[in-house]
């Protein structure tokens, strides 16, 4: 029997996905990529275990994060995500805004994280990229739409972890990872939500 991936790193090693290729794929791909994801029985406690260099105090907006977290107004919200996986594009006081990419469906993930490699600062792909852009770059362009339910403010102090950097070249496969932990409502009834949001 193969051994299971224990650490973020091990899946890494185990999956990568090209990105170009990826985006073009049909929905059942998609589905049976996360299906083979979830056999490895990979959690969010196992992700940020491994690599203590990887695990950083601060953000660097347009790098790549997965991290806990626990809202301030959490008795408010419809639903929130305990662990979220986040392009952070602005600092602001207290804490950044940033786009969680478990707010849409696997597939449309990859193809915003696609359409937002035209602004990656450089095609290295390492720990040196990071996508530079501007909420304002962005907001109103339609195929850009599926940015609109992933923005997200988050609070520093509400952080319940390390952040968790992904490097450039594994982030299709971080986009796989069956990962989010909805909280007040199913991850379906999430992206259904999502999806309106888009129109």
């Amino acid at each position: 029997m193969a051994k299971k991936p224990t650490t973020l790193q091990d899946v890494f090693d185990k999956n990568q996905y090209d990105l170009t290729s990826a985006a073009k794929k049909s929905r059942s791909w998609f589905e049976q990529q996360v299906l083979l994801l979830s056999k490895q029985r990979v959690t969010p406690p196992k992700l940020l275990q491994g690599d203590t260099s990887a695990l950083k105090s601060s953000v660097t907006p347009g790098k790549l994060y997965m991290y806990f977290y626990d809202p301030k107004l959490k008795e408010t919200l419809p639903y929130y995500d305990r662990f979220p996986l986040v392009f952070p594009f602005r600092k602001v006081e207290g804490g950044f805004l940033g786009l969680n990419m478990h707010y849409l469906p696997y597939q449309l993930r990859v193809r915003l994280l696609d359409r937002l490699m035209i602004f990656k600062s450089n095609d290295k792909m390492n720990e040196t990229t990071r996508i530079k852009y501007s909420w304002a770059l962005i907001d109103g362009v339609s195929r850009f739409n599926g940015a609109i339910p992933c923005v997200k403010h988050y609070l520093l102090d509400h952080v319940r972890s390390p952040f968790k950097e992904i490097p450039a070249n594994d982030w299709a496969t971080a986009m796989l990872l069956p990962v989010e932990r909805f909280m007040g409502s199913t991850k379906d009834a999430v992206w259904a939500d999502s999806l309106r949001k888009m129109r």
